[in-house]
């Protein structure tokens, strides 16, 4: 089981993260990006991360900007879980 992050230990492993930000026990990331097709194809690479992760993020798709959620629900709080796959998000943005 991941470990739940409180409000001040939250915000420091935030600090830690390119372009995210935190709202109550979600934390979140837009990125836009050069085309259409580039944008589902850092979808696709983050599918791919999250499954193996088993903790799938909320993504949001408007053409070529994608804005990414994250957020243990069964938890109902933020985890190390979360955070884990937001620097796995940071890499693959990073490598385009």
């Amino acid at each position: 089981m991941a470990e739940i992050l409180d409000g001040p230990r939250a915000d420091a492993a935030l600090t830690e993260l390119t372009d995210w930000h935190r709202t109550d026990v979600t934390i979140a990331r837009t990125v836009s990006l050069a085309s259409f097709p580039e944008a589902i194809a850092v979808v696709d690479r983050v599918a791919v991360l999250a499954e193996a992760a088993d903790h799938h993020p909320d993504i949001d798709i408007r053409w070529r900007t994608l804005t990414f959620r994250l957020s243990t629900h069964s938890e109902g709080a933020l985890t190390t879980k979360d955070f884990a796959l937001a620097r796995q998000i940071d890499e693959v943005i990073a490598a385009l």
